[in-house]
């Protein structure tokens, strides 16, 4: 064990990743106390000063990043959006790396046809664009909720997909309110990578005395696969799985500043502030923390899980 770690603390990028990494999740799991919620109005953003004063405040003791337009406070969304995008990128990768593992240990341990078949399917789904996959589910949700009674419509404000249910049953209310179209177009489209790292390993794998010896001994196909020729595939999906978690916020934070789909903070606080980047004057730097905070945020986050990913390759890569 000694021998991987000293490793994996042999460069320094390992450890500034797992540093970053930490020091997000750090921030997410204690964003209570960093930042209390409104009790009148919980949620990623709070509002300090007069809504209807909408010239955006620089930093000061009670607001530590300044202000947006109508006086909603940058430092509390930049916190409780990290605990957004912690609970959105893992959420997205676990599921995936999860279904997209099993999928391809199966399908490599059928071989021969059956094989061919569920990873030409998996093909499929690498060539649906992510922005497609949102569009169709945004829609469709609309949809149900329009049938269902409600109202589904952009919010120029919020920019963002905003649901009414003032006529609407309160079991849809659960339902509908909690269904994030680009959270399931992400999982669905995701899986792919490692359903095919996993599945050329499996194929590899199957033949070999182990996995044979294990069969001989009356191993069946489920106890074949989990307990012998997952865990030894399971390395190389770790690695993406780490660099996927910054690619999900990243694309989560996209999509919320376009005004397409997402509830990212951390994007929404880039959208609220692009209108004010260049000042009248032409000066740049005038508002500078409405949009450097949070594109700092969402770089760091980014790279961190990059970094961490290539630690862990490092720390289990057999050839090193």
């Amino acid at each position: 064990m000694r021998q991987y770690l000293r490793r994996f603390y042999a460069r320094r990028a390992n450890v500034y990743g797992l540093i970053l990494v930490l020091g997000f999740i750090l921030v997410a799991v204690a964003a209570p106390v960093l930042s209390p919620l409104d009790e009148k109005d919980p949620g990623p953003y709070k509002q300090i000063g007069r809504f209807t004063d909408m010239e955006p405040h620089p930093p000061s003791r009670k607001s530590p990043l300044g202000t947006l337009p109508g006086q909603l406070d940058i430092y509390h969304s930049i916190v409780w959006g990290t605990h957004n995008a912690i609970q959105f990128g893992l959420l997205v990768t676990l599921t995936a790396f999860l279904f997209g593992v099993v999928y391809g240990a199966f399908s490599g341990y059928l071989g021969g046809a059956a094989n061919n078949f569920l990873i030409r399917l998996a093909d499929v789904f690498l060539v649906i664009p992510v922005i497609v996959a949102t569009v169709m589910i945004r829609q469709l949700i609309g949809y149900v909720i329009n049938l269902a009674g409600g109202v589904y419509y952009f919010d120029m404000q919020l920019r963002q997909m905003v649901a009414d249910f003032t006529n609407v049953p309160s079991s849809y209310v659960v339902l509908l309110t909690r269904i994030d179209p680009l959270l399931i177009s992400l999982v669905l489209l995701t899986w792919m990578p490692y359903a095919r790292v996993t599945n050329t390993l499996v194929v590899t794998l199957r033949q070999s005395e182990f996995i044979q010896a294990s069969r001989a001994l009356g191993g069946g196909s489920f106890w074949v696969v989990f307990r012998h020729l997952i865990p030894n595939c399971i390395s190389p999906t770790l690695v993406l799985a780490a660099r996927d978690v910054g690619s999900a916020v990243i694309m989560q934070a996209t999509f919320t500043f376009i005004g397409l789909a997402g509830n990212s903070p951390w994007g929404a606080l880039l959208s609220f502030g692009r209108d004010w980047i260049i000042a009248p004057g032409g000066n740049i730097l005038k508002y500078w923390w409405l949009f450097l905070p949070p594109t700092i945020v969402v770089i760091l986050f980014g790279v961190a899980w990059n970094m961490l990913g290539d630690g862990i390759n490092d720390l289990l890569d057999p050839r090193i």
